[in-house]
């Protein structure tokens, strides 16, 4: 419980400090020359402002890319150097599959790391679009926060300068930090080759070894979650010790909390971003409590160096944002813990959420309490001064329930479908647990798994990898267009009639929303697998 504690105390007191940095660094006129230089290299013009229809055509186009890079050297690996173990190209469908996976930043692994992939490929190809998936995220937020601020405008930003920015100033220079703490606890950091070892049994193992270390700090700081290692964070040479299990738990949601005063600072509101940290902590805190308390006495699937309680927060803080990476078995939680886990991902991830677009998601939800809170007092919704109409609210319509519509009828299609229902090893309301909570990884951008699925399946590669681009840029478009609109306005000053979006009873009624939201998509899907379970547990 002391980790807990201090987990939370560090997150609040290095959210807004972290936030000031990402912010000054983010939203500037001034490019400092190591920025110039890759704007002179990719023929970037700074000053040319992008409308939201550009901007979105933008991070398409630049994802759409990277989706076939990936995609291509995952195929051809086996004739390019950084190659070891000789590993041959990926299979189509897991190879398409995973390029799905990291240019969403999602993340989900159908394939043990360490056994698929090549140097090369995890670091050419899927390190770098744990910076670049990540720094997308972080470019919308931006882009949605000056379409609030702006008056009577249509520009944006710069996608190209917005990106180059957030990877060069923020994620790279923390990445680094990271990764030489994580070396000086034992990750590898190598391109040496493999170590064999004789076993305790007198047998010879053979342990891959590689660039570990900088992986593993992007992929908590960038909320992606892809392990080199196919156990994740549960490997002991991804997460030797107590202190680097610490260390990564809080690198995942550091981001993640310092995006809300980003947002804030960028509106010119530093009371917003209090305020939307409250209401994430308000839904975060008693969740996670109920997890750790639940788990405590429950050591199977969990490592003995890091305890049932660091183990439970850690779940809860993975699939809160969207970062996936796990350090213990999400099968082997009991009903209640499952249940957090994937309560926290059908949420819709905006309990900090992925780093940047878990900001975007709970404002979305802000707008909808706005918008009923509006109606209940028969004024025009305002939202930091622009009014909130017809077509902002379609736009949020679409925003929130995209995720419903890819989750719940693949978790349909699952349940029938041959092929989906033998890729299951367990039956009962643990093995819909299974589905749905494979489901909603791919659907939220998670990554995470239950486990006790056989997921490198034509089904859930082909089918799931359509959900994970369609489940992140979707999202985006909407986003970028409701930024747009509010741009196109005039600001409205404040009323005695404004509704505060700052106080302890916004904070209240936004906690509401979200949880209706929540369980008006899910609650029958979760009383068909974790609840039913744990009413069978009863007995």
């Amino acid at each position: 419980m002391l980790e807990f504690w201090l987990s939370v105390v560090l997150w609040v007191a290095l959210a807004y400090p972290l936030g000031q940095w990402m912010h000054k660094m983010l939203d500037r006129e001034r490019h400092y020359r190591v920025e110039n230089w890759v704007y002179r290299l990719t023929g970037v013009k700074t000053d040319q402002s992008m409308d939201w229809k550009q901007y979105a055509l933008a991070v398409l186009a630049f994802h759409l890319l990277g989706l076939a890079l990936v995609y291509l050297l995952e195929r051809t690996q086996g004739y390019l150097p950084l190659n070891p173990f000789r590993f041959a190209g990926v299979e189509p469908q897991c190879a398409f599959n995973t390029a799905c996976s990291f240019i969403s930043n999602t993340n989900w692994q159908a394939y043990g790391g360490e056994t698929t992939m090549s140097w090369l490929t995890q670091m050419l190809g899927l390190t770098t679009q744990n910076f670049v998936s990540a720094a997308t995220g972080i470019c919308v937020m931006m882009a949605f926060a000056r379409g609030l601020r702006a008056t009577e405008s249509k520009g944006l930003g710069n996608f190209w300068v917005d990106l180059t920015r957030c990877t060069l100033n923020v994620l790279l220079p923390f990445s680094l930090l990271l990764a030489l703490l994580l070396v000086g606890q034992g990750v590898p950091q190598t391109l040496t080759q493999p170590a064999a070892l004789a076993t305790l049994e007198g047998q010879r193992q053979v342990i891959p070894l590689g660039p570990v270390a900088s992986q593993v700090a992007i992929k908590q700081l960038g909320t992606n979650g892809g392990g080199f290692y196919n156990a994740n964070s549960c490997h002991p040479l991804e997460n030797p010790t107590p202190l680097s299990n610490f260390l990564e738990c809080l690198a995942i949601l550091l981001l993640p909390a310092a995006c809300c005063h980003v947002f804030a600072l960028t509106v010119g509101d530093r009371r917003q971003g209090w305020a939307l940290l409250a209401a994430m902590l308000a839904l975060f805190i008693p969740l996670c409590l109920l997890c750790i308390h639940v788990e405590m006495g429950n050591w199977e699937g969990k490592e003995v160096r890091f305890g049932e309680a660091a183990s439970a927060l850690w779940a809860t803080a993975t699939t809160a944002a969207s970062n996936g990476s796990v350090n213990c078995m999400h099968d082997s939680l009991t009903p209640l813990g499952g249940f957090v886990t994937l309560l926290m991902m059908l949420f819709g991830e905006v309990i900090f959420g992925g780093v940047g677009c878990g900001l975007y998601g709970i404002v979305l939800c802000v707008l909808v309490a706005v918008f009923v809170a509006g109606l209940m007092v028969g004024r025009t919704p305002e939202y930091l001064g622009k009014k909130v109409e017809t077509y902002e609210i379609k736009m949020v319509s679409l925003g929130i329930l995209i995720m419903p519509a890819l989750v719940l009828p693949m978790v349909g299609v699952a349940v029938v479908y041959p092929p989906a229902k033998a890729a299951v090893l367990n039956s009962g309301p643990h093995g819909f647990s299974e589905i749905l909570y494979a489901c909603a990884s791919m659907g939220n951008n998670n990554g995470s798994a239950f486990a006790g699925l056989s997921a490198n399946t034509p089904f859930y590669n082909l089918v799931g990898g359509m959900v994970m681009l369609f489940s992140r840029f979707f999202i985006i478009i909407p986003v970028l267009a409701i930024a747009g609109s509010l741009a196109a306005k005039k600001h409205v000053p404040a009323s005695a009639g404004t509704l505060p979006t700052c106080s302890p009873l916004f904070v209240a009624w936004l906690v509401a929303v979200i949880v209706i939201i929540g369980a008006l998509s899910f609650f029958p899907a979760l009383g068909l697998g974790p609840l039913a379970e744990h009413l069978r547990f009863l007995k």
